[in-house]
């Protein structure tokens, strides 16, 4: 199924958003895009990157942490694979669904930003 227009600009907004506030933070918590960028590829979930933190920050900021929200996340990115989350209830396996394949699409779209800054401005 197609997601309907308004709803694929609603999720690029969000994706757009949450891209440029990781960016931020990664930057100021790592003193500058090469650590921020080699930290990020290196453990997404290490000290300073806490990936799996912010999803969930967003997630519960953005009221996404529930079947809609995780609905709206997973048509946005249907053709994306996921690993099989682990058996439960629909609400819970398809929110954890949900948050894997935006966890991977934000750390990808933000080394993506991370490297065009370093191209653009260098190091540091």
């Amino acid at each position: 199924m197609v997601m309907e227009l308004y709803k694929r600009q609603q999720f690029e907004f969000l994706l757009v958003t949450a891209v440029d506030r990781y960016v931020d933070r990664l930057i100021q918590r790592n003193q500058g895009a090469e650590t921020a960028l080699a930290k990020l590829r290196e453990a997404p979930q290490g000290d300073g990157i806490w990936l799996d933190q912010f999803v969930d920050a967003l997630f519960e900021d953005f009221l996404l942490n529930n079947i809609g929200g995780a609905c709206f996340v997973l048509q946005a990115l249907a053709k994306q694979v996921v690993a099989a989350p682990p058996s439960g209830q629909i609400e819970t396996v398809l929110v954890a669904m949900a948050r894997d394949a935006f966890s991977d699409i934000l750390r990808r779209k933000t080394e993506e930003v991370l490297e065009q800054q370093l191209s653009m401005y260098g190091g540091g």
